[in-house]
């Protein structure tokens, strides 16, 4: 028996024996080796639990720690008393009672507005400049101190300026947004033009090809996925800062609602902004995820 076990020790290990953790075949992979398979039906249902069930469950969490901490504090609403409000409050989004008091339908809108104004604006003129910056090294030796040097300030410090220069708040607001969101634009578009082979610009060297040519079928195709991550890093910014312009701004708009409804001790109204800001933004971010994901390829080995 001894000597048995010592010959069993010592075998080699055969490669598909030795297989680590990462490389692990799936569980239904598993069990059809083993000569067990699932049904479509469970199949299909294993699938939708593993979907639906961990978010679910966060949400369930944050349900949770929502009402121990509105039983620890008497001011603050519960999830079933906000829920009430945000039926009432949706019951009729876009009513008009005056300027400054209207459904919050309309509040996202003209926030939405803004967004757009803003945000075409910087990507205008970021997009452009990042293809001209990493293009060239005159320029980017022009434009990349004063970038990394505007590119920490924060949003509300630009706002004073923007109402200084403008004398008004609604394209102070947009100027806010315009210069908060041009600077992913014009990093990520520089850096997808740096990163393209140099092995393309030699050839494009050698058939002369003109800098609009060079442009259309060297840069541009290469360029996209970068350029796409930086407007979706900077579409989140600008909805961002579009909430806090609103606030010291006023006017219609989500942030100078949240606002008005802190000034009125409106807790419940203000949660529900929260959740209508977050959605948003989820929504847009998802928008232009699924942009890039169209403009963007993966290579395969032959």
């Amino acid at each position: 028996m001894n000597a048995v076990l010592k010959n069993v020790a010592d075998a080699p290990v055969s490669p598909v024996a030795a297989v680590t953790p990462l490389e692990r075949p799936a569980r239904s992979e598993r069990l059809a080796a083993k000569g067990v398979t699932l049904a479509p039906g469970s199949q299909r249902l294993r699938a939708l639990v593993l979907k639906f069930l961990p978010p679910m469950a966060g949400l369930a969490l944050l349900v949770l720690v929502w009402q121990i901490l509105a039983a620890k504090n008497g001011n603050f609403p519960t999830p079933l008393a906000t829920w009430d409000e945000a039926v009432h409050l949706f019951s009729d989004p876009f009513y008009r009672k005056g300027p400054n008091d209207q459904g919050i339908g309309w509040n996202v809108l003209a926030s939405l507005q803004r967004v757009a104004f803003g945000f075409g604006l910087a990507a205008a003129v970021g997009i452009p400049l990042g293809f001209i910056i990493g293009r060239f090294k005159f320029m980017y030796g022009m434009f990349g101190p004063i970038i990394s040097l505007l590119k920490p300030v924060s949003p509300l410090a630009w706002l004073p300026i923007g109402l200084l220069v403008f004398k008004a708040a609604n394209p102070a607001a947009i100027w806010s947004i315009f210069i908060c969101s041009i600077w992913p634009m014009i990093i990520n578009t520089a850096v997808g033009v740096q990163r393209v082979p140099q092995d393309y610009m030699n050839v494009a060297r050698v058939l002369s090809l003109s800098e609009w040519k060079i442009f259309t079928k060297i840069l541009l195709p290469s360029v996209l996925p970068y350029m796409l991550t930086g407007v979706r890093l900077a579409i989140g910014t600008a909805w961002l800062v579009i909430v806090a312009a609103e606030m010291l701004t006023g006017g219609v708009g989500i942030g100078f609602w949240v606002w008005d409804e802190w000034n009125n001790l409106n807790v419940p109204h203000i949660l529900i902004a929260i959740v209508v800001i977050g959605v948003v933004g989820l929504l847009l971010e998802l928008a232009l995820v699924s942009l890039a994901k169209a403009f963007t390829y993966e290579e395969t080995s032959v």
